[in-house]
């Protein structure tokens, strides 16, 4: 479906999973947030060619008036817009960005997650050749090393104020036994902070800079493709 008189001058270009999983590329007016108007076009796939095929049918003097569209890392997405809207200026979707870094901080928690599972099995493999019960440690809370690491997961996906009382107590030990797990979380936090739209844009970029410098010095390898995206848009 293709609504040639909903084009504006800045869409959003996306995939999205509609009945039975199958996937859809859509394109929307961000000026019609959404309501009356909005759906440019809904394409069935997300192939670049076959998107393309049907985008073009677009008459040529609309398409040129778009000036920014929004769109995910995809390559595919990329690929789309450089062929059907030659004038427009690609911004990638904030919420992709911040994913980047979700993704970077989990990464960090999971591999110390499996070093803990590792130690475990080690420990449990000692217990036995000495014909003794194994008896993990346990925190304050409960939790083993890696009922922590494994439990810590959800809390990391939320801004700290929405923590509820069981996950605060839960990050001070996680944050106490595991300091690079607290200071990557302080980096994402902080990225996300900086995409507060209450603030001007020169403020953001300007964070974005300092943002930029403290991950460098941090040397945490798994912000990279994050610092990367930014850079390049």
């Amino acid at each position: 479906m293709i609504f040639p008189q909903n084009i504006g001058a800045r869409l959003s270009l996306d995939e999205v999973a509609l009945s039975q999983g199958e996937l859809y590329t859509v394109l929307t007016n961000k000026k019609a947030k959404g309501r009356k108007g909005a759906i440019v076009a809904i394409i069935h796939g997300v192939k670049s060619e076959v998107v393309t095929k049907h985008l073009l049918k677009i008459p040529r003097h609309l398409r040129r008036k778009v000036k920014e569209i929004t769109l995910d890392m995809a390559s595919n997405m990329k690929l789309i817009v450089d062929h059907c809207f030659v004038k427009a200026t690609q911004v990638i979707d904030r919420f992709h960005v911040q994913q980047l870094s979700l993704e970077a901080l989990q990464n960090i928690r999971i591999k110390h997650r499996w070093d803990a599972i590792d130690e475990e099995n080690d420990l449990i493999k000692e217990s036995r050749k000495s014909s003794k019960a194994y008896l993990p440690k346990e925190y304050d809370n409960g939790d083993t090393k890696k009922q922590l690491l494994a439990r810590s997961r959800y809390l990391l996906y939320k801004s700290v104020d929405k923590w509820t009382e069981s996950q605060q107590k839960r990050a001070t030990i996680l944050f106490h036994e595991f300091p690079d797990i607290k200071k990557a979380n302080e980096v994402n936090q902080e990225l996300r902070s900086i995409y507060n739209p209450s603030q001007s844009k020169s403020v953001a970029m300007t964070k974005h800079a300092h943002w930029y410098k403290k991950v460098e010095e941090s040397n945490f390898k798994q912000f990279n493709t994050v610092m990367n995206t930014i850079s390049n848009n």
